[in-house]
């Protein structure tokens, strides 16, 4: 038995080391909600979540006025009971994203303690599909960069071995988007993937326009060209390019990716575990995208996305965007341009304590005694 005796719940506002824009935001901060759990046998799993921005307090006052209270005493290995009887405690604010994120970080750290008491890394125990996967570069691709810097950094990731650089898109008018691009495609050759991110600011007319110029430079993939919750305007963007669209990042329940998947509006799964709920929502995604031939390529996390990748056979990607750094002792691996999972027990991220009680904001310690 796993029984729950202590959550302890804290959270770090990290500072990325880049300027991050794009077509609807710019952001300098990642409020990060950090949650463990510690069993009767002293087994302690450890889970979290993000914000680009703000949020975190919000996440932060429903895991401890509504989630947490409700994990202690409870059997740490029945993770499927507890994700869902937690949906059902907030069910008057689910669907949403505060939900979705509080959840996240509680089934995280469920995951991580079954995993270390296994003896387990996560890959691994969630099927171990394979133990490396191929990565591609965001954190050069930011809408302010200028087309000089974008093709340096695209040159430099294509020197270390990565195989794609993702490039955000959505400046005023369509020529500016042209020409940045068309100077990385000159740099980096046609075998060199380049995939555009349009963070959801285009109308479908709009859209149907910047496609056409991206068929032109055999774009690997159109990322939320429009508002991810128009579901019916993306599948008649998909029908009318050759260039797949990709979403996902946005969603926030198995049920909107299954109206993706059945009318046809997903070409790629780009679906967040933290965003999603967790890995146990994650998961089912993944295999519900499988079955319908659609790969997997999650938005951002990719210290902990790199275990879920390698569990699943259909997915191709991992991308880019160092989150963790100034948290962790030892980063995630990458070499020749792919990433590979921890064999560590756990999820794979090997945290630094110290450097998270020294900058941690607040904490809440919940314990049977």
């Amino acid at each position: 038995m796993a029984i729950i005796e202590r959550v302890e719940i804290s959270m770090v506002d990290l500072k990325p080391k880049v300027r991050r824009t794009d077509a609807i935001q710019s952001f300098d901060s990642q409020e990060t909600p950090i949650l463990r759990i510690t069993d009767r046998d002293g087994a302690v799993g450890t889970g979290y979540t993000y914000t680009i921005g703000q949020g975190g307090p919000a996440v932060m006052s429903l895991l401890k006025e509504t989630l947490v209270p409700r994990l202690i005493g409870q059997e740490a290995e029945d993770i499927e009971r507890i994700w869902r009887e937690l949906l059902f405690s907030t069910h008057a604010t689910a669907v949403g994203a505060i939900t979705s994120l509080a959840l996240a970080s509680v089934d995280t750290a469920l995951w991580d303690l079954r995993c270390r008491r296994a003896g387990l890394p996560l890959y691994r125990i969630l099927g171990g599909s394979k133990n490396n996967i191929p990565v591609y570069t965001t954190e050069g691709g930011w809408l302010h960069i200028d087309s000089k810097d974008l093709v340096a950094d695209a040159l430099e990731a294509q020197a270390k071995g990565f195989a794609g650089s993702k490039v955000k898109i959505g400046r005023p008018h369509l020529s500016e988007d042209r020409e940045r691009l068309s100077a990385v495609r000159d740099a980096v050759g046609p075998s060199y993937e380049i995939m555009v991110d349009a963070n959801q600011s285009f109308t479908l007319a709009e859209a149907t326009r910047r496609a056409r110029m991206l068929e032109t430079l055999d774009i690997a993939w159109f990322e939320e060209p429009m508002p991810a919750d128009d579901v019916l305007e993306h599948a008649r963007l998909a029908a009318s390019t050759s260039v797949p669209i990709a979403v996902g990042e946005s969603m926030y329940s198995l049920s909107q990716f299954k109206d993706y998947l059945v009318s046809g509006g997903a070409s790629i799964v780009q679906v967040d575990v933290a965003r999603i709920g967790g890995i146990t929502p994650w998961m089912k995604v993944a295999h519900m995208a499988e079955a319908f031939n659609v790969p997997v390529c999650p938005h951002f996390l990719m210290e902990l996305h790199a275990s879920l990748v390698c569990a699943i056979p259909n997915a191709p990607w991992l991308e880019y965007i160092p989150q963790l750094d100034t948290i962790t002792k030892t980063g995630l691996r990458i070499e020749n341009g792919r990433a590979w999972p921890s064999d560590e027990p756990g999820l794979g991220i090997d945290w630094d304590w110290d450097a998270i009680n020294a900058t941690k904001v607040g904490a809440l310690d919940f314990s049977t005694s």
